[in-house]
């Protein structure tokens, strides 16, 4: 199963070793999203960066849309279905299972960019500063990662 990620603060004020772990995993800015394994290390690092983002697993049809909407490559060209099928991945719907089943990787898209830039949502964040358990949005949220997605569309 994958994990999404999105960043919702910014890091100003923050402890650097809290920093560095989220630019390993590739979150720079606010608003910006990765889809990544669900390993114990990442748990951990996700952890350790519980008061900056919010995760979830991603079902294959959020990663789909995403994929289809958010999807870039180097020199901010669009993802396209002609590309996926070249490659011999099938289409967005097909790469999306295969990536979530973890029978593909989006490593597997030449070029593709790990980091999906999203809009802040639809109706706004409840609170940047509460964990999901208060209320809040930061934290551990399961399958509800989906709907904030949508929302970020």
């Amino acid at each position: 199963m994958k994990l999404a990620v999105v960043r919702v603060r910014g890091g100003v004020r923050g402890r650097k070793d809290v920093m560095d772990t989220l630019r390993l995993l590739g979150l720079t800015r606010i608003n910006h999203c990765v889809v990544v394994d669900n390993t114990p290390s990442i748990r951990g690092m996700l952890q350790k960066s519980k008061d900056y983002i919010t995760w979830g697993e991603i079902t294959p049809q959020t990663l789909e849309k995403l994929l289809r909407k958010r999807g870039r490559l180097i020199g901010d060209k669009k993802l396209d279905e002609k590309l996926l099928q070249m490659l011999g991945l099938g289409g967005f719907g097909e790469f999306a299972e295969a990536v979530c089943a973890g029978k593909a990787s989006l490593r597997d898209v030449p070029g593709l960019k790990k980091v999906f830039r999203l809009h802040p949502p639809k109706k706004g964040y409840r609170s940047t500063k509460k964990s999901v358990a208060e209320g809040g949005d930061l934290g551990y949220r399961g399958e509800k990662i989906n709907e904030l997605i949508l929302r970020m569309m």
